[in-house]
């Protein structure tokens, strides 16, 4: 069996995955069956990089049973115009449909392509012939091409975690086309959603005046392309476990004797825009307006995670929340009852299925997301012969997948109230068929599903080029 080789911007121990989740218990199984190689970002920021200059990092090496970690270190300036400007500030606003906050710097693309080129220097005398390179997110989307460039013949596959845009909003950044050439270099593209795989081939047709071979593959810059939808799923196994462990239990019981009176509803994000926690509690707000048996009797928790917190526009997001929830609290509240409990802070994984157990209902309301896992994992932690509820944003890539949720339109303040109240007034017996279609779905698009599926697609992926288009994008 080929050993995998992950490359993704940040890098995690595969043993520990109930503490790392998401992306490290996906690939544990396959990382310590291989012996595999994750290639990262060290999470450390040097003032004066190796050499002197920017372009260049200290490389770290770990053994974690039989994966080996490698990570390297970036300069202040290659941290600045990479994660800072042209990932975070470019990519992920634009990914998720939010121009007006994008930062169009010039200076910031030099540093993306810099950071990916790095990278590819320091991972290129690593690789084995037989190796299969799986690449993760929009940080590192030109570096398959720069691989190639370093004479790489691998398989390299590409996952983005993230949505892709429609060709319109993609052709708002400045080097569009560069960007997406970059994309076209893996032999596999491998997308959250449906709507997502159709963009791709809306744009690579129109933009790029690429030829359809067959269904997911495409003719396009000198090489046939290979793209599909492979939603994300978690290990339920896993999370059901910890559900079931002393951490779980103690949670889930302090919970249910704390909140004894009332229908705990629950939220937990990271403080990002594209989330829509404004408009969630505007929503709540208006379900405790419009319905008012609710009130005394409904609190929402919403646990908000720090992140980006030296960015403006996140800075301007924290006081909205904070002035939104007290304005909750001051306008409904009483002194036995507080509608919102927020939490702005990490709260430890192993907690969260004693937390979610004990909701009622869960709001997964973002505006824009690539899959949501909080959604799956919230039908995980359930008591089956008592579940929870699920409102899920139709925008989120998982409401594609997740059919019996209450889906709404996170902009739609009146009708998500609505679909809250509905959540809360379910009987028991809608509940449990929905929540058992749920866990059909999640339980056979898991996880390794998900991982094997792709690196299966990858492995019978055609690799065909008929010019030379990687000697330097």
């Amino acid at each position: 069996m080929s050993r995998i080789v992950v490359v993704s911007n940040r890098v995690a121990d595969p043993r520990k995955t109930a503490a790392a989740g998401g992306l490290a218990v996906a690939l544990a199984d396959v990382l310590n069956s291989t012996g595999g190689l994750w290639f990262g970002w060290s999470g450390k920021v040097v003032e004066t990089a190796e050499g002197g200059k920017a372009g260049e990092g200290t490389v770290h090496t770990h053994q974690a049973g039989p994966v080996k970690l490698v990570t390297v270190d970036l300069s202040r300036e290659d941290h600045d115009s990479f994660y800072l400007g042209y990932s975070n500030g470019v990519l992920w606003p634009v990914f998720h449909y939010r121009l007006d906050l994008a930062d169009f710097d010039a200076g910031y693309i030099g540093g993306y392509r810099r950071v990916n080129q790095l990278f590819a220097r320091k991972l290129q005398p690593l690789l084995q012939d037989d190796d299969v390179i799986w690449v993760h997110d929009y940080h590192l989307i030109p570096l398959a091409a720069e691989l190639r460039a370093l004479g790489c013949q691998q398989r390299i596959g590409f996952f983005l975690h993230i949505p892709l845009p429609p060709p319109l909003i993609l052709a708002a950044i400045p080097g569009h086309d560069w960007l997406m050439r970059g994309l076209c270099a893996y032999d596999l593209v491998g997308f959250q959603s449906q709507a997502d795989l159709g963009h791709f081939g809306h744009y690579i047709e129109t933009e790029a005046h690429a030829q359809q071979v067959e269904a997911g593959r495409w003719r396009v810059f000198g090489r046939v392309v290979q793209a599909g939808a492979f939603p994300i799923g978690i290990d339920v196994d896993e999370f059901t476990a910890l559900a079931e462990a002393p951490e779980g239990r103690e949670m889930f019981h302090r919970m249910r004797n704390e909140y004894s009176r009332r229908k705990l509803l629950v939220g937990v994000d990271r403080v990002d825009y594209s989330k829509g926690l404004p408009h969630r509690l505007r929503a709540f707000r208006e379900m405790l307006q419009k319905y008012p048996e609710t009130r005394k009797s409904a609190t929402l928790i919403q646990i908000a995670s720090p992140s980006r917190e030296n960015v403006s526009a996140y800075t301007d997001l924290l006081h909205e929340m904070e002035s939104l929830c007290g304005a909750i609290n001051g306008n409904y509240g009483e002194l036995d009852w507080m509608p919102v409990r927020y939490i702005h802070r990490n709260v430890a994984r192993p907690r969260l299925p004693g937390i979610y157990r004990a909701a009622r209902v869960a709001l997964v309301t973002p505006l824009r997301d690539g899959m949501n896992l909080v959604a799956k994992e919230y039908i995980a932690a359930q008591d089956p012969a008592d579940p929870g509820v699920l409102v899920l944003s139709r925008f989120a890539g998982a409401a594609e997948q997740l059919k019996e949720a209450l889906l709404v339109n996170p902009y739609d303040t009146e009708g998500t109230a609505g679909a809250i109240h509905l959540a809360l007034q379910m009987p028991l017996e809608e509940r449990q068929a929905r929540h058992r279609g749920l866990m059909e779905t999640i339980r056979r698009y898991d996880g390794h599903w998900w991982c094997d599926s792709f690196l299966d697609a990858l492995g019978k992926a055609k690799a065909e080029e008929t010019g030379t288009p990687w000697l330097r994008l």
